[in-house]
């Protein structure tokens, strides 16, 4: 049967893991998160990279059975990146992101490496996606063109620390030094249309993370990276509209179509003058919300049978 892979403008939580890390990597699919990211560069230290390269066939299949998005973050293509792919496009990853994009060179060198191994491996010519990861200034400020280097690339991943450091922001948990970055960056992915992924929230308080995540979506974010599994469902909760507000949107459907059936160019709802662009959000919305209940009752159908 045909896998059916949770489309990527749908997926809401994207989560690192320790690349060798062996309990961590098995419990994640627990953690409800849509993307799970086999990570081979920061989190897996040198000396751990090849047992984590071993582990990528058989977790990626265990992923995949349990219904994740499987992705794998490689190293540097200059540095240990090429070994990396060799061992995990064996494991077939549905993503291949790549850290430290800074031009876009860096996305076509890697579009060229994983289509030979896709040829090598007998893997369908094309359907690995890309995501390149933005950590620094210079790549921030060519994200678009990064984003357009290559036809794989289905989003892109801005960091939170490397960029700090690029910057010399000092770090806070109000986000205050990110704030700008953060802005641009949505922008910059929204008119290359791929999805913009945000940057994780590295402060382990629930409260945190709930009300970053609520600033980014007010901002237009729709998925979010993370670090600790026991975030995901927070992302997840924050990232797809509540029945409330579906009600909510329908009820600004409702009274915008009333009022275009009368002849009207806007009308007024509670104290808010409703033009086309409120309209189209709320019916954005409301495909949003339906499209994620949808793939939630197919998932919690197939748990159901076993």
């Amino acid at each position: 049967m045909t896998r059916k892979l949770r489309p990527a403008p749908l997926c809401r939580s994207w989560l690192f893991l320790e690349g060798a890390n062996e309990d961590v990597l098995q419990r994640a699919a627990a953690s409800g998160a849509d993307v799970l990211i086999h990570e081979l560069e920061d989190f897996t230290p040198p000396p751990l990279r090849r047992k984590a390269r071993a582990l990528a066939a058989d977790l990626y299949a265990s992923w995949r059975e349990q219904g994740a998005v499987i992705a794998v973050r490689v190293n540097p293509l200059g540095l240990d990146g090429m070994d990396d792919l060799a061992a995990v496009m064996r494991g077939r990853p549905d993503i291949v992101a790549l850290p430290k994009v800074a031009e876009p060179h860096h996305v076509a060198e890697l579009d060229a490496a994983v289509t030979r191994f896709e040829r090598d491996y007998g893997i369908a010519e094309g359907s690995t996606a890309l995501l390149p990861n933005i950590e620094f200034a210079r790549g921030l400020v060519q994200t678009g063109a990064i984003a357009a280097a290559s036809r794989r690339t289905v989003g892109c991943l801005l960091a939170s620390e490397d960029l700090a450091a690029d910057l010399g922001a000092e770090r806070g948990s109000d986000g205050l030094e990110l704030a700008y970055p953060r802005q641009r960056f949505i922008v910059e992915c929204r008119a290359a249309n791929v999805v913009a992924v945000d940057c994780p929230y590295t402060w382990s308080d629930a409260a945190g993370v709930a009300r970053d995540t609520i600033w980014a979506r007010r901002l237009g974010y729709t998925a979010k990276s993370l670090v600790d599994p026991s975030h995901a469902a927070i992302v997840n909760g924050v990232l797809t509209p509540s029945n409330d507000e579906m009600r909510e949107a329908g009820r600004i459907v409702a009274a915008f179509e009333a009022a275009r059936a009368k002849g009207l160019g806007r009308v007024e709802l509670d104290g808010s003058l409703l033009e086309v662009p409120t309209y189209s959000n709320a019916r954005r919305l409301i495909a949003r919300g339906e499209a994620l209940r949808a793939i939630d009752a197919r998932e919690n159908a197939k748990d159901a049978s076993g």
